[in-house]
Parts: C-alpha cells; structure tokens; sequence
C-alpha cells in the first residue's frame, strides 16, 4: 500500500513538472501575442501648419498616403490579442483625453483623426435626421474633420437617410448611382472619396447596401454615430465598414449638436429616441429601437446654450416626443403611474415614475420668455390635460399641436394597432379646442391601409371635415419588412385605388384648410420672420405661433407701435403682421411693426383697429396676439 502510494507521487510529481514546463513553453510562445508589436504603437508627430495652400495639398496628401499605408499594415496582421481583453493593462496613448469611450485599443488616436478632410451631408426624412446630422458633424469636428458645402471638393459624402416609404429609399438608391459614377471620376492624384449611409436605411438594409453594386465604404445605424470615425479609419484601408447595433441607452445626451439653422434663429433639440408603439404599419422601432428618453439636465442645458446664441425657436424632437420619461436620476423614479389620453390604450404595460413631458416643457418653457417652444411628433395617446393645461398658460409654447390620426375609421385604426377609436380621437380633439381655444391642429393621413374599404375612406374624408386641421402630411401606403403589417396583414389595396384615395383626401384637406386660413383675414398674428421668400426677393417669410406661412413685403416698420421710429426687418425678428388674404398652404399680409412674445399682449391692448378685426374673425381663429 506505502509503495503504491510512493508511485503515485512519483508520478504526480512528473506531471507537475512536465505541465510547469508546458506552460512556460506555452508562455514564451504566447508572450508575442500579449505584447504589441512594436508597428502597433502609435507614432505621434507635430504635423506642420502652411500659409500655402499649395504646399499645404502636398504635404497633406503625402501625411495621408503614410497613415494609408501604415493602416493597411496593421489592418492585414490585425490587433493583439491584448486589444480583445477589456480592463488589460497596456501602454497608455491617449489618457489624456477623457473621451475613452470613443477609444479603440488596435487604433492609434491618430489614425481616427480626419486630418482636415472635408465632409459633405445630405439629409433627408424628418427632422429627427436633421438632428441627427448635427450630432454626426460634432463628433468628426472633435476628430479635425472640415464641413463642406461644395460636393466638388469632398472627401467624405454622408447621406442621413429615411426608411419611412419605399419612395424614399428608392431616392438613396438613385443618388447611390449618381455618387458611384463621380467617384469613379476622381483623379487618382486625388484622395479618393468615401460615402457613407447613416440613420434608418443603414440599419433596415445593411446587407443590400454592402454588397449591391459595392456602392457604400461606410454604414452607420441611428445609435452607432460615435463609431463614425473608426469606420471612416477602416474605410481608408480600403474594407467596407459597418456598425447597426441598435442600443437601449444611447441618447448622445453628453454630444452638444452643430446647429445649422437658417439664420441661426430656429434649432431642434432631440429629447428622445425611438419608440415602442409598435404601430402595424410602422418600420420605426426596428430601425430606431426601444423608447429612451435623455436627461433632463443636458437637455436644458442645451436649450440655454442656444438662448445664449439669440436662437428665438425651439422645437423638441422625438420619435413620441410627449411619451418623454427622465428615470435617470433615482428622485424622479416615484410611484406615479402614467397618465394617457382619455379613451386610449397602449400595447404595452403602464408604467410608473420618471419626469414626464409635462415637466420637461414647463422647465425648458421658463428658460427664455421670448424664445418659442414646439415639439413634434407627438402621439395622441399622451395628451394629458396637464400637457394641454400648460401650453393654455404659456406664451411662448406654441398653441399648434400636432395629432397624428392616420385613419377615420375605427376599423383600420384597429388593423394599424393605434390604441383608439375614431371616437376617442375626436372626443380629444374637443377636449384640446376646449382647453386651447386658438390651437391649430395638423396631422398625418395613410390611404389604402391593408384591407381599407371604401367605407373607411369615407370616414376619413368625414373626419378631415369634422376636425378642420391647418396643415396635413398625407400619403399612400407602403408596405415595409419587418413590421406587423408585412407578417400578418396582406397589402390588398391596389395601387391605383391607394393613389385616388390619396389624391381625394388631399382635396378635402385642402378645401378644409383654405377654410380654417380664411377665417384669419384681418387678425393680426405674431411672426417669426425666416428670410426672404423663395418666390421673391421683395418679400419676406415667417410663420405664425400654429406654424402657418405668411408672406409680407420688405420694408421698414415702426420700431414699438406708436412710435415714429422705424427699422429693417431682418430674420429672427419678432413682427406683428395684418393678414389680408389666405389660400390653403399660406397667409398674406402687411408688416406693422416689430414685436416680441412678452410685448404682444401689450400691442394688442394698444393699436385700436385690433379690436374690431377681431369682432371680424370667427371662433376658430388664430389671433396669436389678441388672446
């Protein structure tokens, strides 16, 4: 038993050994693996600045072929194995900038940066994607990236695209072909152009964009724009590259947008991302994701910023903008249930705690007196009266509400998964003209939804009639992958009913519309003006508080009614403005003087001719200065 026992340690023993040895001979061979190599450190060097513009291209060009040729190197030995295991300590090279979450441990910072190259946007879609451009420009401008207006002379051509329609992503895929045949153009003395897809097309069609006709080097989903500069580092080796992951935090709170306003007078600030509607029709959550909402601290942070900068107009921007829900802080995270329309229902559970829109507006309305607040777009299940409450008391939030329907009918309504009835939607409608007597009301239209029978049409043609909305989105419907309605619903609306039921509803609209503008001749309404008209350089455009059009001549006008004093009209001014006549998509009018949002009260109570006009006008007029 003891000489059995001897054995078995003897040959322990021998393992032991033979395993230490293995391991240091697995050590000494890993050990290259562990260590970066020694092309992988990052050289830094002071790139000289010329006055020469000519000197400049040259040196530049050269800079660029190094850093080409250097990345391509890398690229093909790839990153250690070091660079794949988070926390490891390796040697730092850019732990100065505090900025680690843009990081990537194979790239040098060098290599991420632009280097001066110039980047071309083209947006289309809403104006969630125009806000999205502005976060784009701000993380390649932290990187040295140059913004471009002229196509000619870009190196980087960014399209922030929309996925809504079918129409839109054909209007991508045509400019794709455009983009394709004058970057084949290119000197080959010139850097070569790269083009990128950003936003909601990225993600619905990554696998078509990377490898139909090889006609996109870059793809970036809505929720992966940090991620462009490392894209447009691989992109220069020569290799596609992608990022569509949608995120359930990504809100870009900590990214102070470039805005690019007309004028600098109007900005959008995002207030949250996605949305969980789940509406039949809609490709929305599947290319934006889940409902986030930003913090509320760097929202009106951002809104200050822009009063700072003398912007008059704010519009908050959201997939659901009023569903708006802070929890970011554990104070605002009560036992509050959610407050939904009267008569409306969601698909998902209530929910509880967080700072609600309501809040959110109240605290960014009380930043600037003078500065107008709008929002879009909104869903009809999250007006509570608060929210109603609260744009009657405050000037400065504008008394135009936007109230998406899509259908009059009860029936389709129910096929699209809205959450209402056409009855619970009218009774909201009543509730808001009760409450906001002066509000202008818009909303979106779908013609042909899957089994819309005639009946419906009518009965949105009916409810266009009923309500009298001032400005419409309408279209024909298109069937898109992945929601709902593409599973389990069938597309059965021929194409050219879809297209007269649109072209009917239309009609209507226009007709409603034409009526509701009408009824404003002779009121006077407060402008903020935008420019010069489009049509002529004589005459001026703004737009009411209900985001209504108006155009009047240039000319001086009295500085404060009834002083003598006069002054130009420029954009951003605030003006009171005499409506004279209206058709269904704007106003005209004569200037009277310039004013403000705090100082119209004040004007109506003192130009006399003010009081009969609005004895003139009928109950639904929007007499923005005369409340």
């Amino acid at each position: 038993m003891g000489h059995g026992l001897r054995q078995c340690e003897l040959s322990v023993r021998r393992c032991s050994l033979c395993f230490s040895e293995l391991s240091m001979r697995f050590s000494r061979a890993l050990k290259p693996l562990l260590t970066l190599p020694q092309r992988w450190i990052p050289v830094r060097c002071i790139q000289p600045r010329y006055c020469s513009n000519l000197n400049n291209a040259s040196v530049t060009s050269r800079q660029r072929r190094t850093t080409a040729d250097r990345f391509k190197t890398q690229l093909s030995s790839g990153p250690s194995f070091q660079d794949f295991i988070k926390g490891v300590s390796v040697k730092k090279t850019h732990a100065a900038d505090g900025d680690s979450s843009d990081k990537h441990g194979y790239l040098s910072e060098d290599l991420e940066m632009g280097n001066s190259r110039k980047v071309y946007f083209e947006t289309y879609g809403c104006q969630m994607n125009v806000n999205d451009t502005e976060i784009a420009w701000s993380i390649l401008q932290r990187k040295g990236y140059l913004r471009t207006v002229d196509l000619n002379e870009a190196d980087v051509v960014l399209l922030v695209t929309c996925s809504i329609r079918e129409k839109a992503e054909q209007t991508i895929w045509n400019r794709l072909q455009k983009l394709t045949a004058m970057k084949r153009k290119r000197f080959k003395s010139h850097t070569p152009m790269k083009i990128g897809i950003l936003g909601c097309m990225a993600e619905r069609l990554k696998t078509e964009l990377l490898e139909r006709e090889k006609l996109v080097d870059v793809l970036a989903g809505p929720d992966a724009y940090r991620d462009l500069p490392r894209l447009l580092t691989v992109a220069d080796g020569g290799h596609q590259a992608s990022n569509v992951l949608l995120s359930l935090e990504e809100t870009y709170a900590d990214v102070m947008p470039v805005h690019h306003a007309p004028q600098g007078y109007s900005a959008f600030v995002s207030i949250m991302r996605g949305c969980d509607n789940m509406c039949s029709y809609c490709i929305v959550p599947f290319t934006r994701g889940r409902e986030r909402s930003r913090p509320i601290s760097s929202i009106l942070e951002e809104v200050r910023l822009l009063s700072d900068q003398g912007v008059k107009e704010v519009t908050l921007l959201g997939q659901n903008v009023n569903s708006y829900r802070d929890t970011s802080e554990e104070q605002f995270c009560g036992s509050d249930l959610t407050q939904l329309s009267r008569g409306f229902k969601t698909v998902y559970g209530t929910r509880q705690g967080g700072l609600r829109f309501s809040d959110l507006l109240d605290r960014v309305s009380r930043i600037d007196p003078d500065m107008r607040i709008r929002f879009t777009s909104p869903h009809p299940k999250d007006f509570p009266d608060e929210v109603l409450h609260l744009i009657a008391e405050r000037r400065n939030i504008c008394r135009q509400i936007h109230l998406p329907v899509q259908s009059g009918s009860s029936q389709v309504l129910n096929a699209m998964r809205r959450g209402y009835t056409r009855e619970a939607y009218l009774d909201l409608v009543k509730n808001i003209k009760k409450i906001i007597p002066e509000v202008s009301l818009s909303s979106d239209f779908i013609s042909g939804f899957c089994g819309e029978t005639e009946d419906d049409h009518q009965q949105t043609l009916s409810l266009i009639r009923e309500v009298g909305y001032n400005v419409g989105f309408l279209f024909a419907y298109s069937m898109r992958k992945k929601t709902h309605a593409y599973h389990r619903l069938q597309d059965d609306v021929p194409a050219e009913v879809k297209q007269r039921r649109l072209e009917e509803c239309i009609s209507v609209f226009r007709e409603e519309a034409a009526r509701v503008n009408t009824a404003l001749i002779g009121s006077t309404q407060l402008i903020l003006v935008e420019g010069e008209s489009k049509r002529s350089a004589e005459d001026l455009c703004g737009r009411t508080d209900g985001n209504m059009k108006v155009i009047f001549p240039k000319e001086n006008v009295a500085l404060q009614f009834p002083e003598s004093n006069t002054a130009p009209i420029n954009a951003g001014d605030y003006v009171l403005v005499k409506i004279l006549s209206a058709t269904s998509q704007s106003l005209r009018g004569r200037a009277l003087s310039h004013s403000s949002l705090r100082g119209s009260v004040k004007h109506c109570e003192t130009l006399p001719w003010l009081q009969a006009d609005e004895h003139m006008a009928s109950d639904n007029t929007v007499v923005e200065t005369c409340n």
